[in-house]
């Protein structure tokens, strides 16, 4: 369960670097740009909230579903900025970023335009989906909680 959670995939220090620089950069705009707003709009903005059309998801209230894309926007992305239980995080953001594509904007184009479009959450999409492969890397929490063994070509 412990590699589950805190694996952090490469430990290559250029490799790492990169994968620092993604998740640190898409996890504060994220979070500043969009978790933020949200709590401090939550109360005008929780009746009329957006339920997913998905089995089980569309049993919960329009407060409640704002509660879990508040806790994507803002607990996964902070998440995703320490590299802490990465992988898992970034499948719920890239999840929350799916169904803000696809049913809160269905009706809306695939780019952008003048009005609004799905390609802001796919482009927040596409830096998860290479998390979820790839892991944090040398530079996250997830290194300094799971340690990997070293594999040794002889045995003592």
């Amino acid at each position: 369960m412990k590699k589950f959670l805190f694996d952090c995939g490469t430990r290559d220090s250029i490799a790492s670097g990169g994968l620092l620089v993604i998740r640190v950069g898409f996890g504060l705009m994220m979070l500043i740009g969009h978790g933020w707003p949200k709590v401090a709009a939550f109360d005008e903005k929780k009746d009329g909230w957006t339920v997913p059309e998905l089995p089980l998801l569309s049993l919960m209230s329009p407060p409640v579903s704002m509660v879990m894309t508040i806790a994507a926007e803002v607990g996964c992305a902070a998440l995703l900025v320490l590299g802490l239980m990465t992988r898992p995080a970034a499948f719920i953001f890239c999840f929350a970023m799916l169904i803000a594509a696809f049913q809160v904007h269905a009706d809306a184009s695939f780019f952008m335009g003048a009005g609004p479009s799905k390609e802001p959450a796919l482009l927040y999409a596409i830096p998860c989906l290479a998390l979820i492969i790839s892991g944090a890397g040398k530079f996250s929490a997830d290194a300094l909680i799971y340690k990997e063994k070293k594999k040794r070509f002889f045995a003592d």
